[in-house]
């Protein structure tokens, strides 16, 4: 640790700044992939299942009840839009699927871009770093002291080694991070433009009643007719 940390105080001010850009990128790795493999990730073809079976057997409301017990997951929230409007109009429903696309599809893909950033500022602050070393190399041959000059251009040649292995150190690790999160992120896209365009043709080729008193109320509307009928005056057996 001891050794490591004199590496990076011979790297200079740039090395360390390399160094916070690589604490930075291990953040945001050890973030995405939390977000992305574990708390996003879900059995989609079992839960689409289950909800296609609940919508063609008309149980919307269970639909409503398992998407909300799976309630922080995208898909789930994406489906929970469009089925809560699901009694209505098809211009409806198809408004209701590019909101739900609209609020969850940014949860995917936030924040994730600043990997690829990183790993490309830690490579040309790497570069810098090399300029830099060898900036004190040339200084050294130019102006120092004979007695010096072979420690000032070792330094300077050090400097331009240490910051051009740190700069590549954290921007190699950072890049194959980036793809691998950006297949599972593009995966999860992919899993829900697919699903929400199938619920949405599946709400509006089925042709949902839209809801109305007799459906809410079916009993008190029987009720209500029943005595409609009892007080109405029998029709009059007289002749004109």
């Amino acid at each position: 640790m001891t050794s490591f940390l004199q590496f990076i105080n011979d790297s200079g001010v740039v090395g360390w700044c390399i160094m916070l850009l690589g604490l930075g990128s291990l953040a945001l790795i050890v973030e995405r992939a939390n977000v992305l493999y574990f708390k996003f990730g879900m059995n989609t073809d079992e839960f689409m299942t289950k909800i296609q079976t609940l919508v063609l057997a008309r149980k919307t409301d269970e639909a409503l009840v398992l998407c909300n017990q799976m309630q922080g997951k995208p898909l789930a929230n994406s489906f929970k839009t469009i089925l809560e409007k699901a009694d209505r109009d098809d211009d409806t429903i198809f408004q209701a699927h590019d909101i739900a696309m609209a609020e969850n599809m940014p949860h995917l893909t936030k924040r994730l871009h600043y990997l690829s950033m990183l790993a490309n500022v830690a490579t040309l602050m790497g570069l810098l770093g090399t300029i830099h070393g060898l900036i004190l190399s040339f200084a050294a041959v130019a102006q120092a002291d004979p007695a010096q000059k072979q420690a000032m251009l070792a330094n300077g040649i050090a400097v331009s080694m240490y910051t051009t292995a740190l700069g590549l150190v954290v921007a190699i690790p950072a890049m194959i991070f980036y793809s691998f999160l950006v297949s599972r992120q593009n995966e999860l896209v992919e899993q829900m433009t697919e699903k929400c365009g199938k619920l949405t043709e599946m709400l509006t080729g089925s042709h949902i009643q839209s809801l109305s008193r007799q459906a809410i109320f079916p009993d008190s509307i029987g009720k209500d007719t029943v005595a409609a009928g009892k007080t109405t005056p029998p029709p009059s057996n007289r002749a004109s």
